[in-house]
């Protein structure tokens, strides 16, 4: 069979059912075998950062690697911020790009160029790639094929990419697939750290964990939830596992980090045994203090990456291992054992989230409270499966209040911290839970970094419930400008505006509704659900003097955060 047919086949054997593309010359052959093969979906996203996107989010979703596909040079370089947010982020990826055909590529000519966009995007992809390769010969494929496959989704999940020429494209194939990968299945053979973490348990006065994206890569959630529950240690979040623990669980705690639920931070500041599952420790999660945030407590780090412990963070017990089989063992070595209640602690951090009620922390004219604002969101939206959140203020409020239930999940872009990610990672994830609704949740500037999409959504009718915060400024710049920059609002508020989104979603033929005040709010969540099979675009107006808050107060301890405390020097991320 064509080379072409023989990797669509291929992919559906693995267990891929959508495929995200732009169509463009270099291409042509593999989307023609997609569209020829029949249980492929092709979704035809309007721009390519937004095809790897949704990729990201399907992968994440499912745990296949995601799949999108583009022509040869501005194409492929178009997907490499999504490339980049899956391996930042450690989501199962697959990217297949055309190539011209050998014979037009420039080799070891002294030329930039021989071939009409030729470019070498597998030399620019190695960064942000578990690896990237040039097909050389048809002979290449199955090989190539299966190793992305294993290595996407193996130990710290995240994107391979694949760049065929157009001429190997319409080779020939063996038409039976051949699929040696092997079964492997990671183990966990340190029991001497079960019995030292339980000893720890049972001595400590204050325990926490502290639980980050490791767990969601891991496909650990489950086994994650029956651990915490036997253990009943309290548990905090870093931004990427904010739907590890349902809202209302009794152990769960909050947000830490820059931008955490003050309780939260409070708690990790002054608990006295840390355990680590899955979380990199990077600067927005400790504040830029670590010796104050690693003093005074033993701390306890799982990982299956060496490097990411003891890296900023030192003096930890190190515990290298894939999750899934650390708390699978976990769980059996604990069973039967006597536990340390820890109801007093417990007790402590649910008087300091009284204390310090999120919805009390925005400071600015507020028309609308953007926490309370997330809250009544998360009691209207039940239903929906997941919310998909963009990159700004809103991000941190809806990670700081939004009630994810048991079965719903939070999805946003962290390391890579991209605007624009949420309306096609939301297009993703609904093609990823099909029939379900979907919450998008974004900014002003997130909608517009992306907003071609919305005819993604109209073209295939998706679920999707889109609730746009607008302040008519990039907020989380705007707030760093006014702390550091005497509040000149170069590019932010002065020189940026943003349109009339309700206007714009009728253009493409969504029905929207505007709201600016909190009275208001309870009727627009009434029309943004009153069919959940529709599309929805729901803006609220926020005045551009509302600052996310609580924040670290950079070079201070994680428990000293603004307004109440002032950085002592600029921030650098």
């Amino acid at each position: 069979m064509k080379a072409s047919d023989y990797i669509m086949n291929y992919l559906h054997h693995r267990g891929v059912t959508h495929i995200y593309e732009v169509i463009g010359g270099m291409i042509t052959h593999l989307v023609d075998s997609a569209y020829q093969h029949g249980q492929l979906k092709l979704v035809s996203t309007h721009h390519e950062q937004a095809a790897a996107f949704a990729a990201d989010a399907t992968g994440r979703i499912t745990g296949i690697p995601g799949v999108a596909m583009a022509t040869s040079g501005p194409g492929a370089i178009n997907l490499l911020t999504g490339i980049g947010s899956c391996y930042f982020d450690s989501a199962p990826g697959l990217f297949i790009t055309g190539q011209v055909n050998l014979s037009e590529q420039r080799g070891n000519r002294r030329v930039r160029q021989l071939g009409f966009q030729e470019t070498d995007i597998v030399s620019m992809a190695q960064a942000v790639t578990k690896a990237a390769w040039a097909v050389k010969s048809v002979e290449q494929i199955p090989s190539m094929l299966q190793e992305a496959f294993q290595l996407a989704t193996a130990g710290r999940p995240g994107p391979v990419l694949i760049d065929i020429p157009m001429d190997i494209q319409r080779m020939d194939l063996p038409d039976r697939i051949e699929d040696t990968a092997p079964d492997t299945q990671a183990t966990f053979d340190e029991p001497a750290a079960f019995d030292e973490l339980l000893n720890a348990l049972n001595r400590a006065e204050r325990p926490l964990i502290l639980v980050g994206g490791g767990v969601h890569a891991a496909r650990a959630v489950p086994a994650f939830r029956q651990y915490v529950d036997m253990v009943q240690v309290p548990v905090v979040n870093s931004l990427m596992a904010v739907d590890v623990l349902p809202y209302q669980h009794p152990l769960r705690v909050g947000l830490i980090g820059s931008y955490g639920n003050r309780w939260a931070n409070m708690a990790i500041g002054t608990c006295d045994l840390l355990l680590v599952l899955g979380s990199r420790l990077d600067i927005r999660q400790t504040g830029a203090d670590v010796a104050a945030f690693q003093s005074g407590r033993k701390i306890f780090h799982v990982d299956c990456e060496s490097g990411e412990i003891n890296n900023r963070i030192q003096g930890c017990r190190p515990i290298i291992s894939d999750l899934h089989p650390f708390l699978s063992a976990a769980i059996e070595t604990i069973q039967g054992r006597a536990l340390k209640s820890h109801s007093d602690w417990i007790e402590h951090i649910d008087q300091l989230r009284q204390e310090w009620p999120d919805v009390r922390e925005p400071r600015g004219n507020l028309t609308v409270n953007p926490n309370q604002a997330m809250h009544e969101i998360s009691a209207a939206s039940r239903e929906a499966a997941a919310y998909v959140v963009d990159v700004g203020n809103h991000q941190m409020w809806a990670a700081q209040s939004i009630e994810t239930g048991p079965n719903q999940h939070f999805i946003t872009s962290g390391g890579m911290g991209s605007m624009g990610f949420s309306l096609p990672a939301a297009v993703g994830t609904s093609f990823a839970l099909p029939g379900r609704t979907i919450v998008q949740v974004t900014g002003d500037g997130g909608m517009q970094m992306n907003i071609q999409e919305l005819q993604t959504v109209v073209h295939h009718k998706l679920p999707i419930k889109m609730v746009v915060f607008n302040n008519q400024s990039y907020g989380m710049v705007r707030q760093f400008q006014q702390s550091y920059f005497h509040d000149r609002f170069a590019s932010t508020d002065w020189g940026y505006s943003a349109p009339d989104f309700s206007k714009v979603a009728s253009a493409y033929g969504i029905r929207s509704a505007t709201v600016s005040e909190d009275s208001q709010l309870k009727g627009g969540l009434e029309m943004l659900w009153g069919d959940p099979s529709e599309p929805f675009l729901l803006e609220i107006k926020i005045d551009k003097s509302v600052n996310a808050y609580p924040k670290i107060a950079f070079g201070y301890p994680i428990t000293e955060m603004e307004p109440f405390a002032k950085p002592l020097d600029m921030e650098g991320t």
